[in-house]
């Protein structure tokens, strides 16, 4: 056993760049099944035979005793890939116990602490029975960018999002995809406390704003967010899906801009390693932070980086690619122009924000900001229902709906001008923000009960937001702590254009939409037709 051991380090410190030898270790434990409610494992609580065990690069599977062994050197993180019918335990702060670090030199000094001396007493990893996935599937919490700043912000995120949904959810888990604080990650335990609540096992991603920024190299941003929070890249496995989170924010530190997109080796062999143990028909889910797509013409996600991983993904038919950063909400569909080559899109589902628009912009009468987003989109969160068949639907919650506001629904928001010169030229329209659609949605509108007509889909701002901003322009104090955001084009607007020829007084405007992840939705508004004498 020592030979092989020996033979196991010396080959692990003939690849380029190893740590030392006093720094890399033979990690061997147990993945056994949690029954007695006491921590460590007791005499009678089994092994669980094939549950993979990563040292961040490399997978094991466990033996028929629940035994494995890796090697693992300085700085690495041992984790267990959740198997279907499992669940962790969770650990003092409610967050899954799945993870143990491996420093013993400790890492180096940094604001927010990054990790001290760490060497596991034991390699031993527990996990428990869950209940049966349901016969129709199961449903993912999806949440981006909290992205709190002080304990103010904190306090928005538990009453606007989390009370709400605390109790009335049925998910099996979560994930927050990348910026959980605005830099200031001292408030990752009061943000934690917060999730918390929801209930479930919580899986999130770092961001460009969850980094070490004063770490003078990519390799070292990131350990702050893993003293928190485990493996920055790692695998679960839940109802016949593969769910792969993964940091993609790549440190450039001295540089304008401080980052980019992108993914480590380590990354690329795990994901390569991981993909290789699935079947070509599975559902693979992959969390980001920052978008696959290129954003204002710009290459925010390395094009040589995602050309490879489109590559390993080349082989399983069904792909979605979640992500946040942007703070706004689209449907991207990606292929040849990418570097995709399957048989049809990668569909890469840009998630809107929990903070909106960086919780600014007007309170409400609780004393939470607007904060709706820049394409008109309010703030909230995902749902990801994942079928027995390995289909998928997507679901957009705004956090506040407007009560009696027959305008503002949970599915879209209209805009009309309130009152038109009867007679005038037919130029003005009315607009319908669809905020889960996309090329393929259907948006129609019909005026007093006429005919059903077709909106046509535009790139413009949404007018509700411009008024935002013409109240922030005009205001002789702040609004608020923050005003709104300036209004950019969204992609998920139509404009259907107002009859003008009708009779004079109130007309009631319908709109309605269909589409994949609108499913069927309507809304309506009024505007009035004024007769105004010529001079």
């Amino acid at each position: 056993m020592r030979a092989r051991s020996a033979l196991i380090l010396a080959a692990l410190l003939a690849w380029p760049g190893a740590a030392p030898a006093a720094t890399a270790t033979i990690a061997e434990g147990v993945v056994y099944l949690e029954t007695d409610g006491r921590p460590g494992r007791g005499p009678d609580e089994p092994g669980v035979a094939g549950v993979l065990v990563s040292n961040g690069r490399e997978l094991v599977r466990t033996d028929a005793q629940g035994r494995y062994r890796l090697v693992v050197a300085q700085g690495q993180t041992v984790f267990v890939v959740k198997p279907e019918g499992y669940r962790f335990p969770a650990r003092a702060n409610g967050l899954p116990d799945f993870w143990k670090h491996y420093f013993p030199e400790g890492s180096p000094p940094l604001r927010y602490g990054g990790i001290a001396p760490t060497v596991p007493e034991h390699w031993d990893f527990a996990l428990e029975r869950a209940p049966a996935t349901p016969a129709h599937g199961f449903e993912v919490l999806v949440f981006s960018d909290t992205q709190v700043k002080n304990l103010r912000e904190v306090d928005y995120y538990l009453r606007d999002v989390v009370l709400p949904l605390a109790g009335r959810h049925a998910a099996t888990f979560g994930t927050t995809l990348g910026d959980l604080v605005n830099d200031d990650m001292s408030l990752y335990g009061a943000l934690d406390a917060v999730t918390g609540r929801l209930g479930v096992p919580w899986f999130p991603v770092p961001g460009n704003h969850d980094v070490d920024q004063d770490a003078t190299r990519d390799e070292d941003a990131g350990l702050s967010w893993r003293n928190a929070y485990g493996p920055d890249t790692y695998a679960l496995e839940e109802g016949g899906a593969s769910f792969v989170f993964m940091d993609d924010v790549v440190h450039l530190p001295g540089q304008r801009p401080s980052y980019i997109g992108g993914l480590r080796e380590d990354q690329f062999a795990f994901l390569e390693a991981y993909l290789a143990t699935l079947p070509p028909e599975r559902l693979v889910v992959l969390g980001f932070h920052i978008p696959l797509f290129d954003e204002d013409g710009r290459e925010t996600f390395r094009h040589a980086d995602r050309e490879r991983l489109f590559t390993l993904l080349a082989r399983f038919p069904r792909v979605l690619v979640l992500s946040g950063h942007n703070h706004t909400q689209r449907h991207y569909y990606h292929g040849p122009a990418e570097g995709w080559h399957g048989a049809a899109p990668l569909h890469e589902y840009n998630v809107g924000a929990v903070c909106g628009a960086f919780w600014s912009g007007a309170p409400d009468a609780e004393g939470i900001p607007d904060t709706t987003m820049a394409d008109g989109t309010p703030n909230g969160h995902a749902l990801l229902r994942v079928a027995a068949d390995g289909s998928y639907a997507l679901e957009w919650h705004p956090a506040r709906v407007p009560q009696d506001d027959p305008a503002f629904t949970r599915a879209m928001a209209l805009h009309a001008p309130r009152a038109l010169r009867r007679g005038a030229y037919p130029s003005y329209g009315v607009y319908a923000n669809v905020f889960m659609g996309d090329d393929g949605t259907e948006v129609e509108y019909r005026i007093d009960g006429g005919p059903w007509r077709p909106m046509r889909r535009v790139e413009r701002p949404d007018p509700r937001l411009v008024l935002e901003n013409v109240a922030d322009d005009l205001a002789e104090t702040p609004r608020g702590y923050d005003r709104s955001p300036e209004a950019r084009p969204s992609m998920h607007l139509w404009r259907g254009v107002l009859a003008t020829d009708l009779a004079p007084g109130e007309h009631h405007v319908e709109v309605r939409a269909r589409g994949r992840w609108v499913g069927q939705a309507a809304a309506s508004t009024t505007y009035r037709l004024v007769e105004v004498a010529a001079d």
